[in-house]
């Protein structure tokens, strides 16, 4: 019986349509991805998947690259019952005058270039052809003649993961300003403005996980606004990173030594993310470091 946890998404259709874009966006939201797979080798792919069990998303890309013949992949979509996958085929399409217009502004050159001396357009009608019988037994067929990157992403989230929750990862760490600025943040959050613990004496060989200091940082009303101001800022611009195609963001939170005000704004965070994003992690680079 078929596990609806695990599922393979087949990207394919004409040349130019977008299926680098659509594959990256896949990987960014942490789908195991493998670009140009030959059809013929599609069923002991799969079979392999089973045997080890190691992926539960996957998503390749199959097209006129590597063969004129689908008839391996067909088989496979007759079949799909047998897999322990959710086979969804998504076909990228786009019209001609616009692909042809892509591949003048990026000098690329067609796979079937050579067999119409260089005609782009007679190229394009064979590999339509070809590609007639994929087509048809696709799930999902976008046109994005009309559409920009980040549009393909939205609608990819929509057909394959139903909201934005699964596509923003969201990193927050705690960090030591004596220590150096990290260099992947995206964002640098300075909390030194807030009352330290490490000048109450009890308070000074512990962390920010631990309650007392936790208790001691939120007891003051200024680190209760900051927070407050942080998380409606941050829910503000998450969407809109979304919507610019960005998959991945850092959000680095910065006291003095990086034990004890930082690491506790940072679980903070990381606890209201968690109720509104799937992929959220954290973690305190110079926690208890001399």
């Amino acid at each position: 019986m078929r596990n609806e946890n695990k599922e393979l998404v087949i990207i394919t259709g004409v040349s130019g349509a977008g299926k680098s874009t659509a594959i990256g966006f896949l990987e960014d939201v942490g789908y195991y991805c493998i670009d140009n797979m030959p059809p013929v080798l599609l069923n002991t792919f799969l079979e392999l998947l089973e045997n080890k069990g190691e992926r539960n998303k996957i998503a390749v890309v199959i097209d006129i690259r590597s063969t004129e013949n689908f008839e391996s992949l067909i088989e496979v979509l007759n079949e799909k019952e047998k897999f322990n996958y959710d086979i969804k085929v998504v076909y990228l399409d786009i019209k001609t005058h616009i692909v042809l217009k892509r591949y003048k502004l990026t000098r690329r050159k067609h796979p079937y270039a050579d067999r119409f001396n260089g005609d782009i357009a007679q190229a394009l009608a064979y590999e339509r052809e070809i590609l007639s019988s994929v087509r048809l037994r696709a799930d999902h067929i976008i046109d994005t003649s009309d559409i920009s990157g980040n549009q393909l992403r939205d609608r990819l989230t929509q057909i394959l993961l139903g909201s934005d929750r699964d596509v923003m990862n969201i990193h927050v760490m705690s960090f030591g300003f004596k220590h150096g600025i990290p260099t992947e943040a995206d964002f640098v959050i300075d909390v030194r403005c807030l009352p330290n613990p490490y000048w109450v004496e009890n308070l000074r060989t512990k962390t920010g996980l631990d309650d007392e200091v936790i208790n001691y940082v939120f007891s003051f009303d200024e680190s209760k606004k900051l927070l407050d101001k942080l998380i409606d800022m941050l829910d503000f611009l998450n969407p809109l990173y979304i919507k610019e195609g960005k998959s991945q963001i850092v959000f680095a939170i910065g006291c003095t030594g990086g034990n004890h005000r930082s690491v506790a704004i940072a679980e903070a965070l990381k606890k209201h993310f968690c109720g509104r994003w799937d992929n959220v992690s954290v973690n305190h680079r110079d926690i208890n470091r001399n």
